[in-house]
C-alpha cells in the first residue's frame, strides 16, 4: 500500500466539501481554573493532595479540552498541554542536564523559571509519548504533538557548559530527534517543532536549519512536520527559511493584521502554509465573516491544498468561553470557505480554484 502524502491522512474520510482547509490548534490552550487549583494543591507540601490525585486532575483537563476542541470542529487536535507549564521548563524538567535556578520575570505578571544547562544535555525517559498516548485514546481524530525546537531550547536557558548556543543546540536537535522517533513509533504522524526565539533572533537561522536537519533525521515518509515560528520581523528570515526541512510554516501573520503578507509573496511560498486567522490577544470573539476575510488572505500566498487555519499562536492566555467561541467560528468560516471554492463563487488573485 502507497503511504498518504503527509498532509492528505488528515483529511476526514467523511469530509462534505471537495476542498480541504486542515483546521488545527498551534498548542497551549486556557487550562480549567480547578486543573490551577489542583496544581497549587500538589505543590504545597501542608496538604495530602497526593502526585495520584494531580495525575488525575491532568487526565480529567486533557480529556475535557480534547473533546472540547473536537467538539469545535478542529481536524487535527491537542490536549491544550494540559500537563506542561511552560514550553522551556517542561521539558529542562525532563532533560539530563538542566538545573533550575528560581522565577525570572517575563513580562506582566507572568514569570519564567529560567532554567540552567550546567552538563552535557542527555536523553533519558520519554517527554511526551504518555501525552500522546493518552490524547489519542480519547480523540476520535488525529493528534498533533507540538514540541519546543532546540534553539529555542539552547536560547531561553542560561548557557554554562558549551562553548555557545549553536553547539547546545545542536546537541539538543539529537535528543529532540529522539524524542519524535520514539513518538512516531507510538503512532504519532503530525509534529509541530516550536521554535519561538527564531523571529527574534533572524540572524541564527542557520543555525536552526541544521538543526532541523537534525530532527528529521530517520523519520518516515508520512511524518508531517510543521515550524511554528512566534512573531518577529519575517523579512529577515524569508526566503532562507524554504530549505528548513519541514512540510509547513505555520506563523503569526494575524498578529499585525497581516503587515508581513507581501514577504511571502515573492520569491513563491513552496511549503505548506500554517496560517493564523483569530488574534490570541483579544478577548474579542471574530465573527464568521471576519475571519473568512483573513482565510482568503492566506488564499494569496498559497492554494487551498496547501492552507491549514489556526490561532495565531496559543489560546492559554484567553477565558476559556472566548477560546472556544474562535475556535468555533474558525472552523465553520474554513467550512464555508470550502463550500464557495467548490462552487467556484471565491475568487482569489493568483490562485486557481480548479486546482
Amino acid at each position: 500500500m502507497t503511504a498518504p502524502a503527509p498532509r492528505d491522512q488528515f483529511r476526514p474520510a467523511d469530509h462534505p466539501n471537495d476542498h480541504f482547509l486542515l483546521t488545527t490548534i498551534v498548542g497551549a490552550y486556557p487550562k480549567p481554573t480547578w486543573h490551577n487549583r489542583a496544581r497549587e494543591l500538589f505543590e504545597d507540601s501542608t496538604n495530602d493532595f497526593g502526585r495520584s490525585e494531580w495525575k488525575q486532575a491532568k487526565d480529567d483537563a486533557a480529556r475535557l479540552v480534547t473533546a472540547e476542541h473536537e467538539r469545535a470542529g478542529i481536524d487535527v487536535v491537542t490536549d491544550g498541554e494540559m500537563r506542561r507549564n511552560e514550553m522551556v521548563e517542561y521539558f529542562a524538567e525532563r532533560i539530563e542536564g538542566y538545573e533550575f535556578n528560581g522565577l525570572v520575570k517575563v513580562w506582566g505578571h507572568n514569570y519564567f523559571d529560567k532554567p540552567s544547562v550546567r552538563r552535557e544535555v542527555e536523553y533519558g525517559d520519554s517527554w511526551l509519548v504518555d501525552e500522546y498516548e493518552f490524547t489519542s485514546e480519547v480523540a476520535s481524530g488525529p493528534v498533533k504533538v507540538p514540541i519546543t525546537g532546540p534553539y529555542t531550547l539552547a536560547t531561553w536557558c542560561f548557557n554554562e557548559v558549551y562553548e555557545d548556543d549553536a553547539a547546545l543546540a545542536a546537541d539538543l536537535a539529537e535528543l529532540v530527534n529522539a524524542e519524535i522517533r520514539t513518538l512516531v513509533d507510538a503512532g504519532a504522524r503530525y509534529i509541530q517543532i516550536d521554535e519561538a526565539a527564531l523571529a527574534t533572533t533572524p540572524e541564527d537561522y542557520a543555525i536552526v536549519g541544521e538543526c532541523l536537519e537534525t530532527v528529521v533525521e530517520d523519520l518516515p515518509e508520512d511524518v508531517y512536520i510543521g515550524l511554528h515560528v512566534c512573531y518577529g520581523d519575517y523579512s529577515r528570515i524569508y526566503p532562507e527559511i524554504l530549505e528548513f526541512p519541514v512540510d509547513e510554516f505555520d506563523l503569526e501573520l494575524n498578529n499585525d493584521d497581516y503587515g508581513q503578507l507581501e514577504v511571502f509573496k515573492e520569491p513563491t511560498f513552496t511549503k505548506n502554509l500554517g496560517f493564523g486567522v483569530v488574534d490570541v490577544h483579544t478577548a474579542e470573539i471574530e465573527t464568521v465573516e471576519e475571519i473568512k476575510a483573513n482565510i482568503e488572505r492566506g488564499l494569496e500566498v498559497v492554494p487551498p491544498e496547501r492552507l491549514t487555519i489556526s490561532p495565531d499562536c496559543g489560546l492559554k492566555l484567553l477565558p476559556r468561553d472566548v477560546a472556544y467561541g474562535k475556535m468555533e467560528n474558525m472552523v465553520q468560516a474554513a467550512r464555508e470557505i470550502e463550500a464557495e471554492l467548490d462552487e467556484g463563487t471565491l475568487g482569489v488573485p493568483g490562485i486557481s480554484i480548479d486546482d
